[in-house]
């Protein structure tokens, strides 16, 4: 193991441009592949018509429910999203990447989670940076975050964002893949 990232990862956050090119692009490649996938656009879309009619105010909700539920042995909103074929096939995913991928989360055109490979500590995406810098600018947006402990999961990590579009190039969602320096 590098002492250099050792490093980089006991001095706090640090910018992921810090982080070594080959991490970055394996992490891109992943949310490429996951929003490319027909059963991701198929859930995105069904969530997009069935979210349609929410307020803010009701994500909201919907939100602090999750955040109640998290870590609870009663959570049965966190309970049915973790259950589904989608977030199965995602947990799959990242368990065959011999630990380089510390979690996948897919996101509606709200920023809510519509199946994840491990349970997130929220249920809106909407007010962070993982969603904003993607969806809402549209085809071929990317973000790559900062290098840091990451709640939901606790491990050191970046993660690498980037839209999802419906077979004809409409932003529907967004794909979130965390990646773990350490592992690399």
């Amino acid at each position: 193991m590098s002492t250099a990232i050792v490093a980089l990862c006991f001095s706090g956050p640090t910018l992921a441009d810090d982080v070594s090119p080959e991490l970055v692009a394996f992490a891109r490649t992943q949310a490429a592949h996951i929003a490319a996938r027909t059963d991701v656009i198929e859930h995105i879309i069904a969530q997009n018509t069935n979210h349609a009619h929410l307020t803010l105010e009701e994500i909201s909700r919907l939100d602090v429910h999750w955040r109640q539920q998290y870590g609870s042995q009663d959570s049965p909103l966190i309970h049915r999203l973790m259950n589904t074929p989608l977030s199965d096939a995602l947990r799959s995913l990242q368990l065959r990447s011999s630990e380089l991928i510390t979690e996948i989360i897919i996101m509606d055109n709200r920023g809510l989670n519509v199946a994840q490979s491990s349970v997130t500590s929220d249920y809106w995406q909407g007010d962070e940076a993982k969603w904003q810098q993607t969806f809402l600018l549209g085809p071929g947006a990317e973000h790559v975050g900062e290098l840091g402990r990451d709640e939901s999961t606790g491990s050191i990590q970046i993660q690498v964002s980037r839209t999802v579009t419906d077979h004809n190039g409409h932003p529907i969602g967004a794909v979130t893949v965390g990646v773990a320096p350490l592992q690399f």
